[in-house]
């Protein structure tokens, strides 16, 4: 089964069930691909318009972003959620002698890491459709400019998220130096995302109007 395609109603239920997954990483992957969705909308919305005619790569080139992200994130919904799963597996196998210890505990820290490894790939890109919502903020149609900040506001709910199945899984990889290196790098990808969030919020409510920009660059 595929989160993707589940209805909306059929998601909801599952998660509001005594299921264990999906969960709270599944969530906030969903949450992330809606935000996507929302970019590809916006760039829809102002791509082919003669306003916009001096941004018209960036906006095509942000719709496909945007799709392509609201997929990623749809993909990394199950990654985690089967991520979990495993741990799950892992944590239910026997523990009677040494050797079966030993096998139990090189199981959860592979699926510790697997569990890590997914939200941590999620708030990734949370960044890159942070980024790509902010490179449009200014730079599209001020009738959906709305849309652009609720983008940045999901990409920040779902990179918070996120970063919290991170944080409550890191510990059990057994590995002290990656799990540090994780941990910083997630929190400043989160630090990034909710800064590029704050400026599509002030360019939206501020109606200000921005140059053409390098593609590529903000």
């Amino acid at each position: 089964m595929r989160f993707r395609d589940l209805t909306v109603d059929q998601f909801i239920s599952l998660l509001a069930s005594a299921e264990p997954v999906p969960g709270g990483g599944s969530a906030a992957a969903v949450a992330g691909s809606l935000g996507g969705a929302l970019v590809a909308m916006v760039a829809s919305l102002s791509a082919g318009r003669p306003k916009f005619a001096e941004h018209e790569q960036l906006l095509t080139e942000a719709r496909a972003a945007g799709l392509l992200l609201a997929d990623r994130f749809l993909t990394l919904a199950d990654e985690d959620a089967a991520a979990f799963a495993g741990f799950g597996v892992a944590m239910k196998m026997p523990r009677d002698t040494e050797d079966e210890k030993a096998a139990r505990a090189k199981a959860l820290q592979a699926a510790a890491r697997a569990a890590t490894e997914a939200p941590y790939r999620t708030v990734e890109a949370c960044l890159q459709l942070a980024l790509e919502a902010e490179s449009m903020a200014g730079r599209s149609n001020k009738n959906a400019s709305s849309d652009l900040e609720v983008a940045g506001l999901m990409a920040v709910a779902a990179a918070r998220s996120a970063a919290a199945n991170v944080f409550i899984n890191v510990p059990a990889m057994g590995d002290d130096t990656t799990a540090q290196d994780m941990l910083a790098r997630t929190e400043e990808m989160v630090d990034d995302v909710e800064r590029l969030a704050s400026r599509i919020r002030e360019i939206v409510r501020g109606g200000e109007t921005r140059p053409a920009a390098e593609v590529g660059t903000a």
